[in-house]
């Protein structure tokens, strides 16, 4: 067997040169500063958040840095290492509808920022991107970039980045996703790349937007928290993230609820229903938010390697009654449970992306092996691993 493709988190002072080098390429001198959000893993809380519920994510230590310099003509100018194609234009001509390509979480931060008049008419950016997050891992490379930009912002124009300057911004990052990149996210992502906090998921009730930090520590139960990017594209284009969504939505209209968390009696609701998909779908989200609860409650009592079965029923769920998942996700949750993980699951929209596994870490080179052996035997993209550490929020370097 070849040896697992690492991809080992990079020093965040080293990203941000690799901004920095691509600012001065392009836009020649300095930038004001250079800025850095992280990417995420959603430990559990899995197609919930559009649904009120609660999910538990933590920041990785793989990071977006941004060179920023601020302009007075109004004007973007991005670039990217990772696209040939740099972007420009006037920021009065960014708007709902208008399609930009990768710019478009660049310019949807600003253009939401000064929709919410927090800029003035005047008031434009060089920006230079240089990444560490595995882009299309399911990662969330998109809100780290939003956010390293939202917080670039803030800091060059003196706005508010205490905990209600933060978040005003997510606010901001979640609008340029929604409107202008037009992803319906949740916001999930924006929030705990701005508020992360390092040995700690966040707790995130996607009702009330309430928050807490809850402890986590795989060390202490001699584990590891691995993520599998199954290299698999996503695939969400033909329309099955929407049809999802619009199950919950009609399984909502027919119990007279806005959301699923206003349910009293979940069993009595699932007989309600009349529709087979609708009860899948919204058996899903009720079961999904029960495991979070569970999950935080051992978390907090440091019962890690307990917590495994609960992440391996939410890929079940996620599998069989929301159908979301792949055969490259099947494929690398069923070899690590094969070798001895506590619990896998597959994390993020699905259709493609990536995988987490709790794993004993005498039992860690085991279950890479037998996760790349499984993916090379079925002739599926091999699988690279990376480290799930939970780490800092968005920051200037």
């Amino acid at each position: 067997m070849t040896a697992p493709s690492w991809v080992d988190p990079v020093d965040v002072h080293a990203v941000a040169e690799g901004a920095e080098a691509l600012f001065g390429k392009v836009f020649g001198g300095q930038a004001d500063g250079v800025w850095a959000a992280p990417g995420r893993v959603n430990l559990i809380g899995e197609h919930v958040d559009y649904a009120g519920g609660l999910v538990l994510p933590f920041a990785l230590p793989y990071v977006t840095t941004v060179a920023v310099r601020a302009r007075r003509d109004g004007r973007l100018h991005c670039a990217s290492t990772h696209t040939g194609e740099p972007w420009q234009g006037d920021l009065s001509e960014v708007a709902p509808g208008h399609r930009i390509g990768w710019a478009a979480y660049v310019a949807g931060v600003v253009w939401a920022l000064r929709y919410s008049g927090a800029l003035s008419a005047e008031t434009g950016f060089d920006v230079a991107v240089h990444s560490c997050v595995p882009v299309g891992s399911g990662l969330s490379s998109s809100a780290a970039l939003e956010c390293a930009v939202a917080l670039a912002v803030a800091d060059l124009l003196g706005l508010p980045t205490d905990a209600n300057g933060r978040s005003a911004l997510i606010t901001a990052c979640v609008r340029a996703e929604n409107e202008i990149a037009g992803a319906a996210t949740g916001g999930m992502d924006q929030t705990v790349a701005m508020l992360a906090h390092p040995g700690h998921a966040l707790l995130l009730d996607c009702r009330s937007k309430a928050t807490r930090f809850v402890p986590i520590d795989f060390e202490s139960a001699n584990g590891r928290l691995i993520v599998i990017d199954t290299n698999a594209p996503h695939r969400l284009v033909d329309g099955q993230y929407g049809n999802r969504r619009a199950a919950l939505e009609k399984a909502c209209a027919e119990l007279g609820v806005n959301t699923l968390r206003d349910i009293d009696d979940e069993d009595s609701a699932l007989r309600t229903l009349t529709s087979p998909e609708s009860v899948k779908r919204a058996r899903h989200v009720l079961s999904e938010i029960s495991r979070v609860r569970e999950v935080v409650e051992l978390l907090e009592r440091g019962r890690i390697a307990d917590i495994g079965s609960l992440l391996t029923s939410s890929h079940l769920s996620l599998r069989d009654d929301y159908e979301v998942s792949s055969v490259e996700l099947d494929s690398a949750v069923d070899a690590a449970l094969e070798a001895g993980a506590w619990g896998a699951r597959m994390t993020g929209g699905g259709f493609g992306g990536s995988a987490l596994a709790l794993v004993p870490v005498d039992r860690v080179e085991d279950v890479v092996d037998n996760i790349l052996r499984c993916a090379a035997r079925a002739s599926l993209p091999t699988p690279q691993f990376l480290s799930a550490e939970p780490s800092h929020p968005a920051h200037r370097v």
